[in-house]
């Protein structure tokens, strides 16, 4: 994949940090269901369904916390697959939030689903609060992987399920060279034409970035959550990470 040659590892993951900010997401708001469907062929339904079951199982009056909620697909569907329960989507991007607010009045969910600002490594809530936290496709531009994830394990009751759904580089298997390529060349070229935004380089970038999977469940694991399974998605192009906060 593609790097800044003249930029140190640390620069260049401050840059793709940046670049991954609330701020850039604001301007592409409006057309970022359209680049998921686009870039990932659609599949990024199909890793968010996996998402959503592994929560449960959950039960009516449940509080569930999405982070990095965006237009809150994963909120919505959380709230749909769990009747009952009460979702609470956080993400830095007030424009994202406003879109998330309008597809949640369309559907109906309102009563169950609320959006705020947020960030990730400051979560504004009690310790505990939460019978289940995820995060999709959003934890490589935590600026603090380990802070992050240490907050949404303190937000989650004991026991509770903690899952991450994450893109990643394929790096193994007769196919991985292809999805490479899709990664290196067809996402950042199609997210630039499709969204304005020449910096949508970032996520090609962002992806190089994160570790292998191996290492970010280690990580988790330093975090203080038990890690339950790590899945591979289409061609290893994403994982699902599920983990558990310790039992009290």
């Amino acid at each position: 994949m593609p790097h800044a040659t003249n930029a140190s590892p640390t620069t260049t993951l401050a840059a793709t940090q940046k670049m991954g900010s609330g701020a850039m997401f604001d301007r592409i708001a409006q057309r970022y269901d359209r680049l998921n469907r686009f870039m990932s062929l659609g599949l990024d339904r199909l890793w968010r369904r996996r998402l959503v079951r592994s929560l449960g199982p959950l039960q009516a009056g449940d509080r569930v916390l999405d982070v990095a909620s965006g237009t809150a697909d994963v909120a919505m569907d959380v709230a749909k697959a769990w009747p009952g329960t009460e979702v609470v989507g956080l993400d830095p991007s007030a424009g994202m939030l406003d879109v998330g607010r309008s597809k949640v009045a369309a559907a109906g969910l309102e009563p169950r689903i609320s959006l705020v600002v947020g960030d990730g490594q400051a979560l504004p809530f009690p310790d505990d609060h939460f019978a289940a936290t995820c995060i999709s496709f959003g934890i490589r531009n935590v600026p603090d992987r380990a802070l992050g994830l240490r907050e949404m394990a303190r937000v989650t009751r004991p026991g509770g399920v903690f899952a991450v759904l994450e893109l990643s580089e394929p790096r193994g298997g007769l196919l991985s060279p292809f999805a490479r390529f899709h990664v290196h060349h067809i996402v950042p070229r199609l997210g630039a034409w499709l969204s304005g935004e020449r910096e949508y380089r970032y996520l090609q970038e962002s992806i190089a970035a994160f570790p292998p999977a191996p290492e970010f469940a280690a990580l988790m694991e330093e975090s203080g959550l038990v890690v339950q399974r790590v899945q591979a998605q289409t061609l290893a192009t994403a994982h699902l990470y599920v983990t558990q906060t310790p039992a009290s």
